[in-house]
């Protein structure tokens, strides 16, 4: 009896070592760099796809900024990258010249830029700024919280507005937050003289690293302001302002608000740009973000694997996920063409990297 407990105690370890064995020989780690926009949407969907759909399935993503991510998408050290800024000028002729083939880039989601303040005293939603006063902040021709042009616009909040410095908190990396924001900026103040991109020369103001360094930022220093992702504003549970939209009416961010200001017709390439949106209830600063993949995967398990996380991202369960967080999910009809682009991916043993 002993003889055959212990036999069968070695064989029941055994299938248990196989099995395990097995298991980790079929994980498929799935490596992404790039916007820390999409940080904790792509991070929060792939976690919860890892748990609930496909244990096989590890996805690293690198939350380093859109520029970054661009770069590693280029030299082909990824699988995918995050971006809401799409390839453009000499990164987009990097890309061709070295892999003879437009990068597909396909929208996830939407999402808004808020601007985020500490001011002591000043709740959540108090602060409102008008299109002047905050091309004049991030210009550097308003420089105090107490100027009589913030104070004018904020009536209730007058005799609160503290005796502080203004101290302007901007992304230092390329960024696709920047890219979004900068072509708002562009558009809206006409003494902005830096442009649009993912990184520009700001007239004032101190970097910082990431849409969490700018939070980070933000929240260590009394009178800082500076633009962030919703998500980050939610997650850190920042003060934000309402903002005057090009109606001329106050919107205070909501997903609806950035609904709205994305409901417009989606481009065949998807480059979708919207730096003014024009209804009367839109929030006045959004953006969609993008995942820049191969036309060619030299592994077809890991193409596989990719394209199906990808879809969940863009079922009901991912799309609530999106809700949470409260980034925009992307429409049906827009869905469809994305899947139809995913499905065109093919697999070459000898694709470039």
């Amino acid at each position: 009896m002993r003889t055959l407990l212990s036999a069968f105690s070695l064989t029941a370890l055994t299938v248990g070592f196989l099995t395990a064995t097995s298991a980790q020989a079929q994980t498929v780690q799935i490596s992404g760099a790039g916007a820390t926009f999409a940080a904790p949407l792509l991070q929060r969907w792939f976690d919860a796809y890892n748990r609930t759909v496909d244990p096989t399935v590890q996805v690293s993503y690198q939350s380093v900024g859109s520029g970054a991510g661009l770069e590693q998408v280029i030299n082909g050290t990824v699988d995918f990258g995050a971006s809401e800024a799409p390839f453009s000028g000499a990164r987009l002729e990097s890309f061709r010249a070295k892999y003879r083939y437009e990068p597909l880039q396909l929208p996830m989601a939407g999402g808004s830029i808020e601007f985020a303040y500490n001011l002591p005293g000043i709740e959540d939603g108090e602060l409102i700024l008008k299109r002047k006063t905050y091309c004049g902040i991030v210009t550097g021709e308003i420089t105090r919280w107490d100027d009589i042009r913030i104070k004018a616009e904020n009536p209730r909040i007058a005799n609160k507005l503290p005796p502080l410095d203004i101290t302007w908190v901007h992304r230092s990396d390329g960024s696709g937050t920047t890219f979004v924001f900068t072509n708002h900026i562009r558009t809206v103040c006409p003494n902005w003289t830096a442009g649009a991109g993912t990184s520009v020369e700001w007239p004032v103001g101190i970097g910082a690293q990431g849409n969490e360094g700018v939070a980070a930022t933000i929240k260590q220093e009394p009178g800082a302001i500076g633009y962030v992702n919703q998500s980050y504003a939610k997650l850190e549970k920042m003060a934000t302002a309402r903002l005057e939209n090009k109606a001329g009416n106050i919107v205070e961010f909501s997903t609806e608000a950035a609904t709205s200001a994305l409901d417009a017709p989606i481009p065949d390439n998807f480059a979708l740009l919207v730096p003014d949106p024009e209804g009367p209830n839109d929030y006045p600063i959004v953006g969609l973000f993008w995942v820049m993949l191969y036309r060619e995967y030299p592994d077809q398990q890991k193409l596989t694997k990719l394209v199906e996380a990808l879809k969940w991202t863009q079922g009901p369960e991912g799309q609530a996920i999106t809700k949470e967080l409260d980034y925009i999910p992307m429409p049906e009809a827009a869905i469809q063409r994305i899947f139809a682009e995913l499905d065109a991916i093919t697999v070459n043993p000898n694709a470039v990297r």
